[in-house]
Formats: C-alpha cells, structure tokens, sequence
C-alpha cells in the first residue's frame, strides 16, 4: 500500500489528533511561499502550499479529490462487487483489460469500488500476450542454450555436457503456453473479486457514459461515477516499412518464432532489439543492429551501455550501423531477400543496401487510442497520446482536467512500462478513494532481460549532471564489481557492475544501474529506496545475508561518501524537546510565533522522515491551542 502526506494553506483551527493518513495539514502565514514543497515516499508524492495553523482533511488548491469512499469496505463482497451509487450502473468502468487495467480494477474492489472492465481483444494486453511475459519465455531458452554452449562456463564448475540443440515448436509452444496461464489467471482473480468483464470495444459518449460492444454495431451502454481508459499500445512501424508477418516482423510475429532465419536484421536497440537479439543469437542466427542514433543502446546509462556492449554484443554473432535510417524494407518475395535501404540519419544521403532473411522491427510502441470518442469529451490527442496531468486526469483542448476520466499506461506516454500502468491505475483509484496520491516515476525501475541483465532506476549520470548544473549541487558516482562478489563468482558470473548516482551533501540517491547477473531482481532495493527518500547514510546501515548477490547493492551504497554530519535525528529531538518543554509556558517567556515557525520550517526542510515531521506538527497544535487559551 502507499500513502503520502500533503501540507497546504487554510486558516481553520488546530486539531488536536492527526488521521494516519491522508491527511493535509494547514498554517496561516504572513507570507505566501513561491513554490510548492515535496515530500516524497513510497513512490508517492503530495504537493501544496506549507502553512502552519491547523491539521485537518481538506483537498489540494489544484485537485478536487473525492472523499466520498474514505470509509468504504476494505473489500468488496464477491457477489455484488461492492454497491454502486444509485445514479450510475458503476462507481468505476475501465477500458482496457492490460496489465494496468487489472491493477486498477483489483485495488478498486479492494477499496469497495463497484467495478467493470471493459476488453475488446483477450485479457492481459500486451505483457501478457504479446510483450512481457512470452518474450520471457524465450529468454529463459536462450538463457539455457548460452550456458549448455559455453564450454569454457561448464568446464570451469566441472561439467561436461555433449551438443545443445532445441526444438523451435517446442521453444514456440513453451511462450504460448506461459501467456495462457498467466492470462487465465488474471481472468481468474478479476471474476473471483467480482470485477464485471464487458467483452468488446469501448467508447466514451460523454460524460460518465461508456460503450462497449462490436466495431460498426450500436452496442451497449453502461454508467460510471469515473472512468479510467487503459487501452495500451501497439507496435510502431516507420513509414516505408511493408510489414508482412512471416520476414519483415513486429515483436507480436516474433514471439510466435514461427522460424529462426539465418540472418535477421534488426531495426532498433533498444529494450525489444536487444532481447531478441539475445534470443536469435542463442537459437544460432547472426544479427544486424540498425541504430538511427550514434551509438547502441541509447536509452541507457552511456557507461553501462559501452560495458554492455563489450558483453552482449562483440564476442556474439551480431554487427550494427549506426546513425543510419532504414528508409524503405521489403519483405522477401518470389526467392528473393528481404531488402533494406540505408541512408545517413543526418545528411539524408543513401547509405547501404542491405539483403537479409528477415527483419525485425523494433522501433518502440504506439498508443493504442484510436475510436476512443474522445471528442465527445472535447480532448485532443498528442501524437496519439491522451494528455494527462501528474494524477492521471485526462487534460481537455484548454488544458483542464475532464472530470471523472483518467488514462494510464503506455496510452498516455509517460512511462511505457507495465508495472509502471499498474503503479498509476493503483494511483488513480487511491484518488477516487479520498487519498490525493501522485506517483513518482523516477522511482520506477526499468530492466532489460538480456544474458546478464540490465536494470536502471532514476536518472542517468548525463541527466543528473545537467540537474545539478541547473539546481545548483554536487553529483558523485560509486562503483562496485560482481567480480568481488562470493555469490557471482560461485556461479562463474563475475561480469557486471553496479553504479550509484547521487548527491554527496546530503546522501540523495539520483539513480542506480546495474549491469550483470540478475540485475532485474537486483534492482528494487535502489527502487524502493528512491520512493521511500531512504538517504544513503541510513540504507548504510542495512544487513545483507551472505553469501547473496544483494551485497553488491550493499557494498556499492557503503562505498559512497557522503559528508560528514551530525545525525540529523539528534537534532530534531533536541528541538522537539524544546517545543515540549515550551508547550505550557505563558506566551510572554516565548521568542515569538514567528520564531517557531521558522524552527519547525527548518525541521520540515531537514527531516526525510514522515513520522518525526507528524511528532513536529502534532506539537505545533498543541502549542498554539495552549497560547489560545491563554
């Protein structure tokens, strides 16, 4: 569960109890502050004006919150999926049956929400049936096939196996197999909870109306209090690219590995390009990258790029280009290859002509929101994405949020990761619930399942660098080796490294990669850290089972040197000690009010920790109800 906390302006009086969460807290100023003030945990963040005179429920000045569901039933009951108000067939319709449709959907008759989703193709989405989970599938093949193959690896633990080989319909009916338990699952656990599946194509009417049924058929038309559209996305091909399924694919043909070509090309390195290369190598095809930009692997950490490279890519069977647009791809016909046109990514000018036997193209994702009946809500899509704000409302033409409709997932491009519509559909219904949540997504981690792993989380050293310059703070990086790692070397994988971006002032943590052997699990102790605003000199201090991968993480955060500073938790006691001391002392042996509030503003500047600020504020209301009534 995630919770945050919000402070705010109002001149209403103190209370003398603070809910556990949930809650806003409000002060008047002589001044109004500029900016807003963060706190930021559990991946959640809550912003508002700071203010000091009282404690209680009340909305964010930019937000209006529903809190009609506060003290609405832990869970709904499996038989009525909770109880819908009586001017609506729901409390909440969400279109889009994915990964992040059912997350929502989940947490939603968790909270007592009377929920329907809506599913025009299968449940799951992509991750399940066309991404994540298949091409997982596949990877735990190819992670077999490069272990049986390494002579040199199995030599060294002391085994001897004869010729690897596979059975590709095997490998094939292995990933189909996989996204049909994990879909019927999800099915499952939706019917179970008494979540309502609407099969067809939905549509916003208008407001609080959806429709669902079959394309170019009238349909059925349901209400709801709210609407969450989590449609996903599809594969994106360039123009003068002829898509064929059987030589010029998308990752949907790929991971059917309906055939292994001798000799694929690849148009993208990237997360997708990046893992099938990993798989068609693995399988005994050879690769070539074609790469718009000037080197391999852009979206990573340019230090664990140039490493991965070194690792994934040169002692394989794989050659790239780089800086070069593939303008024009024809699928293989009538016995000949397949063709693909180069020319210079800068000049324009032809480059090469290359003849594979097939090409994969791996170019990103497009939202999925076509014949969504958005202008019936009067909004305007962004190269296909719904515009939202930082609490996943639907933004109409002027900017504004459309009341009661939210979008989450690759459909509104913030992040197009799975876990991360999971994470916003959580966040939403939160929302719906009375709780103003907005996630932090530089918590999110990310992780590319090659062989060994990648896994990042934060900002990269280039991003952090130029922050730093713009904010005005130091940047500092730590390193660590799996090679001094027991665990890795045990397992003759002693390649990869951990780095850790962060401020040494005060023990930020900016970002982590990770480049080796599970990474992806590696990776969440970092994650969780930068949601929870754990500093470094505290995550120091943690304990980790040896011998265990975790301790590459633990000594990549020990040799990080943060300055040296009082504990800040000393200091905060003394002061809380003093405002204690304080609490029924007649006003006339005080400073002044305004020197209090300086105090705790510089404790509330200070302090990372949510439980001490709570300790610092429950005592400002004590102390200004006892100057009250004297």
């Amino acid at each position: 569960m995630q919770s945050s906390a919000t402070l705010s302006l109002s001149q209403s009086a103190a209370a003398s109890t603070i809910p556990k969460s949930n809650y806003t807290v409000n002060h008047s100023l002589p001044f109004s502050p500029s900016k807003p003030i963060n706190l930021r945990f559990c991946g959640l963040r809550r912003e508002a004006f700071l203010g000091f005179s009282s404690l209680s429920r009340s909305q964010p000045p930019q937000s209006k919150i529903r809190s009609d569901k506060i003290n609405s039933p832990i869970s709904a009951s499996l038989s009525d999926n909770g109880s819908a108000p009586k001017s609506f067939d729901y409390d909440l319709v969400i279109i889009g049956a994915g990964v992040g449709g059912h997350g929502a959907a989940l947490h939603a008759v968790e909270k007592g929400l009377k929920t329907a989703i809506i599913e025009g193709d299968v449940i799951g989405g992509t991750c399940v049936n066309r991404g994540c989970v298949p091409s997982k599938a596949l990877l735990a093949v190819s992670g077999r096939m490069r272990d049986l193959q390494n002579e040199h690896h199995m030599k060294a633990l002391g085994l001897q196996v004869a010729a690897a080989g596979y059975d590709r319909q095997g490998v094939a009916d292995h990933a189909n197999n996989l996204a049909t338990k994990i879909r019927n699952n999800l099915t499952n656990s939706m019917k179970a909870l008494g979540v309502d599946i609407l099969t067809g194509v939905g549509s916003i009417l208008g407001p609080h109306k959806v429709q669902y049924g079959k394309l170019d058929s009238p349909g059925n038309i349901v209400t709801a209090k709210d609407i969450i559209i989590a449609t996903g996305s599809v594969p994106f091909v360039p123009k003068g690219i002829e898509v064929d399924g059987k030589t010029v694919i998308t990752s949907d043909h790929a991971l059917k590995l309906e055939s292994v070509p001798d000799w694929i090309a690849i148009v993208g390195s990237g997360y997708i390009g990046l893992e099938f290369s990993d798989v068609y190598t693995a399988l005994g095809s050879e690769v070539t990258f074609i790469e718009a930009l000037d080197q391999l692997m852009p979206g990573f950490d340019p230090e664990i790029g140039k490493l991965a490279q070194r690792v994934l890519i040169n002692p394989r069977k794989i050659d790239y280009h780089t800086g070069v647009f593939a303008t024009k791809i024809t699928p293989a016909k009538n016995g000949k290859p397949v063709t693909i046109e180069l020319i210079d990514a800068k000049t324009k000018e032809p480059k090469d002509t290359l003849e594979v036997d097939a090409a994969l193209i791996a170019t990103g994702r497009a939202p999925f929101t076509d014949g969504l009946g958005l202008d019936s809500v009067h909004v305007e899509r962004k190269r296909g994405f719904v515009p939202v704000d930082e609490r996943m409302r639907v933004l109409d033409f002027k900017g504004d949020p459309v009341p009661h409709l939210y979008c989450i997932g690759d459909a509104n491009g913030k992040m197009m990761l799975a876990h991360a519509a999971s994470a916003q559909g959580i966040s939403v219904v939160e929302q719906l619930t009375g709780r103003d949540h907005v996630l932090n997504h530089l918590s999110i981690p990310a992780a590319c399942f090659t062989h060994p792993e990648i896994s990042m989380v934060g900002l990269t050293e280039p991003q952090a660098r130029e922050k730093a310059e713009k904010e005005g703070f130091e940047v500092s990086v730590a390193k660590t080796s799996f090679k001094a790692n027991t665990k890795a070397l045990a397992e003759n994988e002693g390649e990869g490294i951990a780095k850790l971006i962060y401020r040494p002032d005060n023990g930020e943590i900016l970002g982590v990669h990770i480049f080796g052997l599970h990474a992806a699990d590696l990776i969440h102790e970092a994650s969780n850290a930068i949601a929870l605003g754990t500093r470094i000199q505290d995550i120091k201090l943690a304990v980790h089972a040896h011998p265990t991968l975790s301790e590459v993480i633990d000594e990549l955060f020990k040799s990080a040197k943060v300055m040296d500073k009082p504990p800040l938790r000393n200091s905060f006691h003394l002061n809380l000690f003093a405002i204690n001391c304080c609490v029924a002392a007649p006003s006339r042996y005080m400073f002044s009010h305004y020197w209090w509030l300086r105090v705790l503003i510089k404790l509330k500047r200070a302090s990372s920790n949510f439980n001490l600020l709570t300790e610092v504020l429950i005592l400002w209301g004590r102390l200004k109800l006892m100057l009250q009534a004297q």
